[in-house]
């Protein structure tokens, strides 16, 4: 061997390193750089700096090319392939993460960039920790055929195995379209940015094509789309860095995967603390509307909550918070909303938040003030039958601690579906102003005593009587209370008090769950 033919030495490979890692990093070009940044998005690591703790980021298979050939791909093949993968952390808690770099391919989905995705889900379940996907791509590689569909299959198949295993939250930056978007639809958190992010299966070009219709990216799938009206997103937000912030916080209500609680958070809002305003905040007529969220802030540590899916289906509120700095998951019918009644889409945005509590250990407090199921042609014809009975199967399936408080009104099956005693809540409280019954005292006296209102000199007078009369021997507050169907009927200024000492009660709760594959849910 010439000395020209020795290898180089060691610095020199340094240096090669060096360069080949700083042109991954970098990405294609500057002008790539400013297109993006020109439609209000940030790249893919700008986004992971503002997700993860600075300096916390370690990314694997930055060197990672395609080997892709034809259609001019042989000639392009740059470091990351368009997606870049890693772990860090999030408050010290180490996170997952991929993002798609919209400067390269356009963050389409290929092969080697699909098998990049596989690796750190297959590491975020083997580690146990969440994963979150900041997502910003065209879809699937066309030059790259079936092996690019294959790729998305391996990715929902992950989503599926991970699922109620650790948390997946997905973040919506950009277009995402045709079978790419039912990754995000497996995962437990769809998180949208308006004006530059949407969603959907065909494109507004397919649905004018088929059904003629003209309609535009966001008016099709965009994030109040899907955050109002389809129930896909659980969040929208106006810009990135704000919702990148809440997907932090979000984080820091969840455990690392379901073997673990969430992290407790110490409080100094005292357990014991009275919430007397709550006899002002909820009316004693059962017919006024007022908003549960102010029932909820009182209620919770230092009044803070952070709600899920805030625009869809407003009959009911789903909400996570701490009490005496324990994650609680909230669900409370919505009296300010069609009275909260339970619909389809409530039903559904309910029980699939059940669900999720009870897939990461979070207890539940379900706070009911319903006068029953929302009657009507479009909901018998909808399947509220069907989706209803989503809502009782989670509940009725959930083993994390349970308690309800009924506040007035709990009314026929609704009564039943909202966690009551009946099919397994822990604890059933009610306070002083409930009334719960099969239906209204109006809407009884007119069925039981039809004749003797119908047969007497002044019927007004007749029903009004029969009400009060079905009122006193059915409703009173503590005739639930007398047959052991509530476990209490408490004073709404304890109702903190009561719930923080219940929980703790029932915090070391263990359920032992029949021998089974799976159930088979209403879906």
């Amino acid at each position: 061997m010439t000395i020209t033919d020795a290898p180089p030495a060691a610095p020199d490979r340094m240096a090669e390193l060096a360069a080949i890692k700083a042109t991954a990093v970098a990405g294609p070009d500057e002008r790539a750089t400013e297109r993006q940044h020109a439609k209000g998005k940030l790249t893919a690591r700008e986004r992971i700096g503002l997700l993860l703790d600075e300096g916390s980021f370690h990314e694997i298979e930055a060197l990672r090319r395609h080997r892709a050939t034809g259609f001019g791909l042989e000639g392009k093949k740059p470091y990351t392939d368009g997606v870049v993968t890693g772990w860090g952390t999030v408050d010290g808690r180490t996170v997952f993460v991929f993002a798609h770099d919209f400067r390269i391919f356009g963050g389409a989905l290929g092969e080697a960039h699909a098998e990049k995705i596989h690796k750190v889900m297959d590491l975020a379940l083997a580690a146990g920790a969440p994963l979150v996907s900041l997502n910003d791509g065209a879809g699937a590689r066309i030059q790259e055929g079936v092996s690019a569909l294959a790729g998305y299959g391996g990715i929902f198949q992950r989503n599926t195995r991970a699922s109620g295993v650790i948390p997946q939250i997905s973040v919506m930056l950009g277009p995402c379209a045709g079978g790419a978007a039912y990754s995000p639809a497996l995962t437990d958190f769809v998180f949208m940015v308006r004006d530059t992010s949407q969603m959907f299966i065909t494109g507004p070009d397919v649905v004018r094509a088929v059904t003629g219709e003209e309609i535009t990216q966001n008016g099709l799938g965009g994030a109040d789309v899907h955050a109002a009206v389809s129930g896909v997103a659980a969040f929208a937000y106006e810009d990135e860095p704000t919702c990148l912030e809440d997907v932090r916080h979000l984080l820091s209500l969840l455990p690392a995967n379901n073997r673990e609680t969430p992290p407790r958070e110490p409080t100094a809002d005292p357990a014991e603390r009275r919430t007397d305003a709550l006899s002002a905040i909820v009316p004693a007529n059962p017919q006024q509307a007022y908003d549960i969220r102010k029932v909820i802030e009182e209620v919770v540590d230092d009044g803070d909550f952070f709600e899920v899916h805030p625009a869809w289906a407003t009959n009911v509120v789903c909400a996570l918070a701490r009490i005496d700095g324990h994650v609680t998951g909230f669900i409370a019918n919505q009296p300010a909303s069609l009275a909260g009644v339970l619909d389809i889409h409530a039903s559904e945005k309910a029980a699939r938040f059940v669900q999720f509590c009870d897939a990461f250990n979070i207890p539940l407090v379900t706070l009911v003030d319903v006068p029953g199921f929302l009657p009507g042609v479009d909901q018998e014809h909808g399947g509220i039958i069907r989706h209803g009975a989503k809502l009782l199967y989670a509940y009725c399936n959930a083993t994390v601690p349970r308690i309800s408080l009924v506040l007035r009104k709990a009314y026929g099956g609704a009564y039943i579906v909202m966690d009551s005693r009946s099919i397994g809540a822990d604890l059933a409280l009610a306070w002083p102003t409930n009334e719960i019954a099969v239906m209204g005292a109006e809407g009884a006296a007119n069925v039981i005593f039809r004749r003797e209102i119908a047969a007497a000199a002044d019927p007004d007078a007749m029903r009004a009587q029969k009400i009060k009369e079905y009122t006193t021997e059915l409703m009173h507050p503590y005739y639930a209370a007398e047959r052991g169907l509530v476990d209490d009927v408490i004073d709404p200024g304890e109702t903190r008090r009561v719930l923080a000492a219940a929980l703790a009660m029932l915090r070391p709760k263990y359920a032992d769950l029949p021998s089974r594959k799976h159930g088979n849910p209403p879906v």
